[in-house]
């Protein structure tokens, strides 16, 4: 595992979820390169899908914009090493 320390920018998630969320993510920079953001989210995902039903959104890297619903409970962006993190399970937004 990673000697880094993830920080939490913003959280509406329990903290065990939020400790799972960073422990996946660890996980995850011990398997792939740094520069492989693609297969880092996609583990994430599959991890929280599998832990906590479908539907789960992740987000990896150093510079990114973005604009989202989410459901009550489930949102989590923090930093770890050198990239930022946005785990989210979407929700329904009616106009």
């Amino acid at each position: 595992m990673l000697e880094g320390k993830a920080v939490i920018e913003d959280s509406d998630m329990p903290v065990k979820m939020q400790i799972q969320a960073m422990a996946a993510a660890s996980e995850a920079l011990d398997l792939y390169d740094v520069f492989d953001c693609t297969s880092i989210a996609a583990h994430i995902k599959k991890e929280f899908d599998t832990k906590y039903g479908s539907g789960w959104q992740c987000v990896v890297g150093s510079s990114f914009g973005c604009f989202f619903t989410h459901s009550k409970g489930t949102f989590v962006y923090f930093t770890l090493e050198t990239l930022n993190f946005l785990i989210f399970k979407g929700a329904s937004y009616l106009v």
